[in-house]
């Protein structure tokens, strides 16, 4: 059973954690060209400025006003969402969507469940949404994805629409695995988007199940 001290250092890590994450997605973010923010992510429907727009939403919102945006949505979270993504998408410029993401680095926000493991997650596979739709080779330090590996539950899956049954997860860079099944191949953070819901671009992943969860490539 851990003590006080030991869930208080690994609370201080997680922080730490989420605090980089921010800075180090920021610093890209302004590194980006201008055509790039249209492009689509990995989240459906969602062009690069929506899913920055989106990352944000919870450092600009006040709980009441987040609560107001709900009602409009007559209580659907995911409509909610898409609606002030958008919105905000087309309100502030790329430069102030980056400068939200850097000045709220330490920002105490998390989602409603999850506490800070879920904000990191928040953030580090909102990233990855962005990143690996580009074609970016951004690496997750390992740090931040065991945090996030460690902490994948059913609930998670069921959460993000993650349909794993009958596939072992298994990470080729990292001593790391979940699930029971046919195996699954692919880099840590590849399969983390995985459990989140997303489909990878076609040859992010290997093994016999690994079409079943890829996108196919992109006409030239």
């Amino acid at each position: 059973m851990e003590n006080e001290t030991t869930r208080q250092r690994k609370k201080a890590e997680v922080k730490a954690a989420i605090a980089a994450e921010r800075r180090e997605l920021a610093d890209l973010f302004d590194t980006l060209r201008t055509d790039l923010w249209n492009e689509q992510s990995l989240c459906a429907g969602w062009r690069v400025r929506e899913v920055a727009a989106h990352m944000t939403m919870g450092f600009r919102l006040s709980l009441p006003a987040t609560l107001g945006e709900l009602a409009k949505a007559r209580g659907n979270l995911h409509r909610m969402t898409d609606r002030v993504a958008r919105r905000d998408a087309a309100a502030h410029s790329t430069t102030a969507l980056a400068a939200f993401l850097r000045d709220n680095a330490h920002h105490p926000w998390t989602p409603p469940v999850g506490g800070l493991a879920a904000a990191l997650g928040h953030d580090v596979v909102h990233g990855l949404d962005i990143t690996v739709a580009l074609g970016l080779d951004r690496r997750i330090p390992e740090n931040r994805l065991r945090i996030l590996l460690d902490n994948i539950r059913p609930s998670t899956l069921k959460f993000f629409g993650a349909d794993l049954d009958g596939v072992r997860l298994c990470a080729e860079d990292l001593d790391w695995s979940y699930g029971s099944g046919a195996p699954v191949f692919g880099a840590a953070q590849d399969l983390l988007l995985l459990a989140y819901g997303r489909r990878p671009p076609e040859g992010k992943l290997r093994g016999a199940p690994g079409n079943r969860f890829t996108q196919p490539a992109k006409k030239a």
